[in-house]
């Protein structure tokens, strides 16, 4: 199985790196920065996205999700999308719904079911980036990472 996630990480990198931008759409090249309390914030660059032809209202994206030493993220969810991560760089913890929080070195993976609440998800590191390919397979159009409402 992870040799399979693997084979899958490093095909969708090498497709996506092997692009050229012009062929991608405009909303594809943007990188976002999304704010954490008073931690560094992650930075989430889009790859490749792209409508599957074969699963109408369904999209597929990859994008690098690079934390910088000591980043984390606020608890979010990617609403109705599948999600899967593999650790390039670096090591992260994280933290699913109510289960127990688990560390990711790198070469190591996880998938991230519809409507799971992400609610640890942060670089161990204060000295050294972290750096994730994510894939997501979500609902055209549906934003790809929702924050939990300030309380």
């Amino acid at each position: 199985m992870r040799i399979a996630a693997g084979l899958l990480a490093a095909a969708t990198l090498a497709a996506a790196t092997a692009c050229s931008t012009s062929n991608q759409p405009a909303h594809a090249e943007a990188q976002a920065t999304v704010a954490a309390s008073t931690a560094p914030a992650e930075t989430l660059t889009p790859l490749l996205q792209q409508a599957l032809p074969n699963v109408k209202g369904k999209t597929f994206t990859s994008a690098i999700v690079a934390f910088p030493p000591g980043a984390k993220a606020l608890p979010h969810r990617h609403g109705q999308a599948f999600v899967y991560a593999y650790v390039l760089e670096g090591t992260v913890r994280s933290q699913l719904d109510d289960k127990p929080v688990t560390t990711y070195h790198q070469g190591e993976n996880w998938v991230e079911q519809p409507g799971a609440h992400h609610v640890l998800t942060e670089n161990t590191s204060r000295t050294k980036p972290a750096k994730l390919l994510v894939v997501f397979v979500s609902d055209t159009g549906a934003k790809l990472k929702v924050d939990d409402p300030k309380s």
